[in-house]
């Protein structure tokens, strides 16, 4: 179909969700129709009146309290041409069928610059997606997660730190997780994992899948060893496949680390003289990535007292447009300025220097023991 043959205000109708169109001065140029039901009128009401004027009359009305958001972003994207994706907004909303109760109500705004002939933002695109169930979910899948991964019990007598941080910018909850798991002796495990996914299907499978390595790391003598038999696993678990994970069994007894990875971003090993060693010398595929079952490698490194070990998730070192080669060297810089700190104080400055301030766009978990 040749461009000229489309109705472009046919597609514009169309649009799934509610879009308007605004000038400059953020009076309505245009609505599809499901955007006038957002705001409670017809369409002939809409077009031609003044944003700011949208809930003059009714102060009550669940967008009232987002108005002024929302007009500073308009004006933000006729200033700059540039678009802008509103933080969530909530609002109060009384429920149609009890009156006199109020829900919680959230919703998604997008606002996007429209050129004109002249290279000049001549309208904006605004669209509104209601997510609250989207985020009613998260937050079931975000509760179910943290009960899987409360504060580990004390492992021997070695200090160690985690954190799990979900991703503020996201509406749905990854898979990550941790453990740290008591062995017989002066020794216990540690691991990371990370499921391919999101919301509660990932938190299921997170679950499953933690709990498994928790037990397997209590009977086999290496870390490579438990990952073969948690991949066997993994294999009998719907949406369990390509999960990365790092396991680390460390000895005080030979003041060695034994790793294995599967797939999984490699551990650090921070000394105690500000060096940081990136432990990558035995990564296999992730869990049930290939056809056939296969053994898997690890590798051991040595270590002195008071130096630090370090697993974490992709949400901590991998940034869009980004080489993760830059992440690793931002979180070694981190761990060498702040190794002289305790587990908490050095768990928390990580998470300070690498994370970005409210934005962060994939959960990120963490776990730090001193050796």
């Amino acid at each position: 179909m040749a461009e000229s043959e489309i109705d472009y205000a046919a597609v514009f109708q169309a649009l799934p969700g509610a879009v308007a169109l605004l000038t400059p001065e953020l009076i309505y140029a245009d609505a599809n129709e499901g955007f006038p039901r957002t705001l409670g009128r017809t369409r002939e009401q809409v077009i031609g009146s003044y944003l700011p004027d949208d809930f003059r009359d009714d102060p009550d009305a669940p967008g009232t309290a987002v108005t002024p958001n929302l007009q500073a972003s308009l004006l933000r994207v006729a200033e700059t041409g540039e678009r802008d994706s509103m933080a969530l907004q909530r609002a109060d909303v009384e429920d149609s069928e009890r009156p006199g109760v109020r829900d919680e109500r959230y919703w998604t705004w997008i606002n996007v610059p429209v050129f004109g002939p002249d290279g000049k933002v001549a309208l904006l695109l605004h669209r509104v997606e209601e997510v609250t169930e989207l985020i009613r979910a998260r937050e079931v899948a975000l509760s179910l997660q943290e009960a899987m991964l409360a504060a580990p019990r004390p492992v021997g007598r070695h200090p160690a730190a985690v954190r799990y941080r979900p991703a503020a910018a996201a509406l749905n909850v990854a898979g990550d997780w941790y453990d740290l798991i008591d062995r017989p002796g002066d020794r216990i495990a540690v691991a990371v994992g990370d499921v391919v996914g999101h919301g509660l299907p990932a938190a299921g499978v997170m679950g499953q899948l933690r709990s498994a390595l928790s037990a397997v790391c209590l009977v086999t003598e290496g870390p490579a060893r438990a990952l073969e038999v948690l991949g066997v696993y993994a294999r009998t678990i719907d949406g369990a496949e390509n999960t990365t994970v790092a396991t680390a069994y460390i000895d005080w007894d030979t003041h060695t680390i034994t790793y294995s990875s599967a797939g999984h971003l490699p551990p650090a090993l921070a000394q105690t003289d500000g060096a940081v060693e990136f432990l990558d010398q035995a990564t296999d595929p992730p869990l049930a990535a290939c056809p056939q079952h296969a053994p898997r490698i690890q590798a051991a490194a040595a270590f002195r007292e008071g130096d630090t070990l370090v697993l974490y998730t992709d949400g901590l070192v991998e940034r869009r447009r980004e080489d993760i080669d830059t992440g690793l060297a931002r979180l070694a810089d981190s761990l060498a300025r702040h190794q002289a700190d305790d587990c908490e104080n050095l768990a928390d400055a990580v998470l300070g220097d690498l994370l970005p301030p409210g934005d962060a766009t994939d959960d990120t978990a963490l776990v730090i023991v001193r050796l």
